[in-house]
């Protein structure tokens, strides 16, 4: 199931799929330009990621990253435990600016 293009009409976030895997970037990618160019702004919801994949990743922290060098805020909203776990096990979490469990004891 492709990501739905109409970001111009649709201000609402970005919804990653439950399974986010190499075919899934390319319609990712598309959704994260649109964001930038038409909503000034990018926030995707990570509620209902189950996997997540290395090429779906680097495009989040890319995107993030150009985000930030634009001065546009990016968030990556109601992550899953399965998306927190993926991105700490990848040793991201600082990349994404995720708050981890270690963090929530300190």
């Amino acid at each position: 199931m492709p990501f739905p293009l109409d970001a111009a009409e649709d201000a609402g976030p970005i919804r990653l799929l439950a399974h986010n895997n190499t075919v899934a970037a390319e319609d990712l990618r598309v959704r994260l330009v649109l964001a930038a160019d038409y909503q000034g702004r990018v926030e995707v919801d990570a509620s209902e990621v189950e996997s997540v994949g290395q090429a779906v990743l680097q495009l989040l922290i890319a995107a993030r990253a150009d985000a930030e060098q634009n001065g546009m805020p990016f968030e990556i909203v109601n992550p899953s435990r399965a998306f927190v776990e993926r991105v700490t096990a990848c040793r991201l979490a600082d990349a994404f600016g995720l708050a981890t469990e270690k963090d929530a004891l300190l």
